[in-house]
């Protein structure tokens, strides 16, 4: 017999979803747009505490239309997150603009603020940087913000992974001019796809919803003086995210009961570390992840394999841009010199672990049975 599926995140469905699109459905609200939508970012704009939201596709698009508003060129450079998604980095080359990655410090494996000041130095006329809150945890933004001031130009928080975590009180994603979130399917609410774009820039969501929907001119005919795109969330799946924000709280506080789990489970094994959160924020703790000890008999891809023998699904950690063949090429900055560089050092030594909030007490302890199996 097959043995059961365990996931590293995925959909937990409640029942509310089904209440909103039953209402779209109802009042024939299918096509892109609708009530749902416009619902949405105002529910999202009030819980994150900004004053304005643009619901899109994806949270690549948001990506997008954030370096959009920015005023990215072709040609400007734009100071990323290394350590990340290719998602982040992406939208960088759909304008033809030139990503410059920047390396992650050790206390939160986020952007190193000492890093991004070095590449304002061999870089002064960047244009915009683009920090990740990796896997929930909330970037050092006070550092961060102070060099993107000090430089003049705008900071762009990708949130895609940490909505509903917190730094110093306040959500990430409205530390900077422009945040983004992501609804896709593995996040810890999601509506099966989609993103949303925050700011207190009214002006500029205003914008970012002309551009995309195509662009269309106020005119009775079809008439374009922009180039535009496909983006906005559909009202089906607006609703599904309506439904997902009444349980955020709740998926947050069950995902930090998983890193605590796996924190104390492991406590006494000296060659795992869990990874490390911001003492100045309150992650989400989206995904739970582990690194071993440099020089230690186990390797990531062992303990992988393993839970993939139980049909238990794991993942590496993010692989470092840098490292990517398809940025090969473009230069990356890190305070580390002459060494291994901190993403890929966490790369080489680490892996996330099962953080799907449906994990049962025995699937938690099947998980940490087989990790702990490693070090007798």
């Amino acid at each position: 017999m097959e043995k059961k599926r365990i996931y590293l995140s995925c959909p937990t469905m409640h029942g509310e979803e089904l209440e909103f699109i039953q209402e779209a459905f109802d009042t024939n609200w299918v096509a892109p747009l609708g009530p749902n939508v416009n619902e949405l970012e105002k529910e999202v704009a009030s819980y994150v505490g900004c004053k304005t939201a643009a619901a899109l596709s994806a949270g690549t698009a948001a990506i997008h239309m954030a370096l959009k508003l920015a005023g990215i060129k072709e040609g400007d450079i734009v100071f990323v997150s290394d350590l990340t998604f290719s998602a982040t980095c992406n939208p960088i080359c759909y304008e033809k603009s030139i990503p410059v990655f920047i390396d992650s410090e050790r206390d939160t494996w986020n952007m190193d603020p000492a890093a991004l000041e070095k590449a304002f130095k061999k870089y002064p006329n960047a244009k915009a940087v683009v920090c990740v809150h990796l896997y929930g945890t909330p970037a050092k933004l006070d550092e961060l913000i102070a060099i993107c001031e000090k430089h003049n130009v705008p900071l762009i928080e990708d949130a895609a992974e940490s909505m509903s975590a917190t730094y110093k009180g306040k959500q990430t994603g409205t530390f900077g001019k422009y945040g983004i979130f992501s609804f896709n399917g593995n996040k810890i609410i999601t509506s099966s796809g989609g993103g949303m774009l925050v700011s207190d820039d009214e002006e500029g969501i205003a914008k970012a919803r002309f551009l995309s929907t195509q662009a269309r001119d106020a005119a009775r005919h079809y008439q374009h003086s922009h180039i535009g795109y496909n983006y906005r969330m559909s009202n089906i799946v607006a609703g599904i995210a309506r439904g997902q924000m009444l349980h955020l709280e709740e998926h947050k506080a069950i995902k930090k009961k998983i890193y605590e789990e796996y924190k104390n489970a492991f406590a006494d094994i000296e060659e795992i570390t869990m990874n490390p959160l911001n003492p100045d924020g309150d992650a989400n703790c989206w995904l739970s992840c582990m690194t071993l000890s440099e020089g230690c008999d186990v390797t990531p891809n062992q303990i992988m394999d393993a839970l993939e023998a139980e049909n238990i699904e794991s993942r590496p950690i993010w692989k470092p841009m840098h490292l990517q063949p398809v940025f090969e090429g473009y230069d990356f900055i890190s305070a580390v010199d002459g060494e291994v560089s901190v993403g890929e050092d966490i790369f080489n030594r680490g892996l996330c672990l099962p953080s799907d909030i449906k994990n049962t007490p025995e699937d938690m302890q099947h998980i940490i049975n087989i990790v702990r199996g490693f070090f007798k």
